[in-house]
């Protein structure tokens, strides 16, 4: 712990002085001056304004347009709206007086994760030669290399406490406290807004683990995103751009109940391969085809050969705060992990079609998205689904600005496992689940029935305080209860064990310490029901297997 609290205070102090940096150079095109035609001189040039005519100012540069390839954050289920308006935006700022008529334009998340890859953390606004919010770090973006050649460097750097008790993807009765951090380092080079070349550097490690290790909780030195952008073509009126990126890239879209970058891993979520897309005002489109990328602490990170996941996505914006997805995922798997009838081995080939409505409007909030799949598993044809319907009030005037969500997930489970010629349990893809079903690690979004309840308030602007409560069943009492990774936690064939997982209650609180330093802290536990019991076996150590799963956790997180 103590080292702990010299960390946070070290990274939340800062450099002892923030000057505003230089201009940076605005990029001015001179504009033709009218002159009339009998006025202009006959030899070509512009005669002299007559003595003591006004003289007209220069115009003032204006900012170039924020790029187009850059991603505002989708926002994700149940989502939270932050504070606006008049406030302190910040602990440092309380501190210091500081009380601002709206939040700061720094571009990173005023909160302990940051879902987006940092290459859609978008510093446009230092482009503005009207800018009047500067930083220390400042000069580290837009670096002029060559004319139209910049450079963006940043980072951020992360310390978790950890202390769990019968939780990690394991029900395995045992406690584990732990230390994870992990350093993430980025390079962005543009060459005006046709070519761009993206690096960043991961590194992740573990200390004190009294359990094995996750594969997730390391990564000692690897490449986490490297690609290249290339605009191929423009269309449309407002020369709408498409792009081409091809390497190693992070995805994350729409709810991420499909596909997300994972930010409370250690090491992230990233695939390989190559991706076009395009962004307009009213909507956007991706393709890509890619390989998941497998995370390895003691070596370089390579792909799984053995799996191809593609996907288009389309995005409508039909009014403000409102987006509608559609979306096709096809993940082939060739791996023979799938078990289906009668117990045959082989790969699994899962075709994902959907569709999700959200969106903000009068205060009111609300969230929807269904799934079918289809495809094979093993020697079984696939038949699944999912969905989820949510609602929600925002209090903005009253204090505290609460904010109230009621809301049902489900994902589909097979009623008869690998006795018949159809699988109907749900694949949850490539999702970030601990957002959605609590950070235990316990419950994966496969056979599950989840009735939620979330309040979100802001004691202050710099102050978010957080808590769930999930009611959770299995969809089929006689399909497993999944961990978060997909893998089987407990199952019981016969049904007699029942459907009863528990109500879980999931609490978060953050600190907006300084634009760069995040103190986040948490709890979450699984009331354990007859499930988790009843599935603990006969032998000693039944108690501490059907014992409550529980997780607090302490996190500080720095960027730059």
């Amino acid at each position: 712990m103590r080292r702990y609290l010299v960390l946070c205070a070290v990274l939340a102090a800062g450099p002892a002085s923030a000057q505003p940096p230089a201009e940076l150079p605005p990029v001015v095109v001179p504009e033709a001056v009218p002159v009339a035609e009998e006025a202009a001189d006959p030899k070509g040039g512009t005669p002299p304004p007559p003595a003591g005519a006004p003289v007209a100012a220069p115009k003032a540069p204006v900012a170039p347009p924020g790029p187009k390839w850059v991603t505002p954050l989708p926002r994700p289920g149940v989502f939270i709206v932050p504070p606006t308006g008049d406030g302190y935006y910040s602990l440092v700022d309380q501190l210091r007086g500081d009380l601002r008529q709206a939040p700061p334009k720094y571009p990173y998340p005023r909160y302990g994760f940051i879902m987006q890859p940092n290459y859609d953390v978008n510093w446009a606004y230092l482009k503005d030669p009207k800018n009047t919010e500067h930083d220390y770090a400042d000069p580290l973006k837009w670096m002029p290399l060559a004319d139209g050649v910049t450079l963006t460097v940043g980072g951020d750097l992360r310390y978790r406490l950890m202390q769990e008790v019968n939780s990690n993807n394991r029900l395995s009765g045992q406690v584990d406290n732990y230390d994870l951090y992990r350093n993430r380092t980025y390079a962005d080079l543009w060459v005006e807004d046709w070519l761009r070349v993206y690096g960043e550097f991961l590194y992740a490690d573990y200390t004190r683990r009294d359990l094995p290790p996750l594969a997730t909780d390391a990564d000692r030195g690897d490449i986490l995103n490297l690609f290249a952008d290339l605009r191929v073509l423009e269309f449309g009126e407002a020369n709408n751009p498409v792009y081409v990126r091809t390497g190693r890239q992070e995805l994350l879209y729409g709810s991420q109940r499909a596909i997300s970058t994972v930010d409370w891993l250690d090491t992230r979520r990233t695939f390989q391969g190559i991706k076009a897309f395009t962004r307009t005002e009213k909507w956007d489109f991706d393709l890509f085809v890619v390989q998941p990328v497998l995370p390895s602490a003691g070596r370089f990170d390579s792909v799984d050969n053995n799996q191809v996941f593609t996907g288009a996505w389309f995005t409508y914006r039909p009014a403000a705060g409102m987006n509608l997805d559609l979306y096709y995922l096809n993940l082939d798997n060739t791996n023979p992990t799938a078990r289906g009838q009668f117990g045959a081995v082989g790969g699994q080939n899962v075709n994902t079609v959907g569709t999700r409505f959200v969106g903000t409007k009068n205060n009111w909030m609300w969230d929807a998205e269904g799934m079918v799949q289809f495809g094979s598993y093993a020697n079984q044809a696939i038949l699944a689904q999912a969905f989820t319907a949510a609602g929600g009030y925002h209090f903005k005037d009253t204090p505290w600005a609460p904010q109230f969500w009621v809301g049902y997930d489900y994902a589909s489970g097979d009623p008869d496992p690998q006795n018949t010629g159809t699988r109907r349990t749900y694949n949850q893809l490539f999702q970030f689940g601990h957002y959605y079903l609590t950070y235990l690690d316990v419950i994966a979004r496969q056979n599950i029935n989840d009735f939620n309840l979330q309040v979100v308030v802001f004691p202050e602007n710099w102050l978010t305080c957080f808590a769930q409560y999930h009611v959770l069943r299995l969809a089929s009492d006689r399909d497993a209860l999944y961990a978060d990774n997909g893998a089987v936690l407990r199952q019981d064939r016969t049904g007699r064990a029942g459907n009863d997982v528990g109500n879980a209650l999931d609490m978060r609180c953050n600190v907006h310490v300084t634009k760069h330093t995040d103190v986040l802290f948490g709890y979450s536990r699984l009331f354990a029901g007859d499930f988790i019991r009843n599935t603990a076996g006969t032998g000693p150590n039944r108690g501490a297997l059907g014992a409550d799963p529980e997780i607090f956790y302490l996190q500080c997180t720095y960027r730059w």
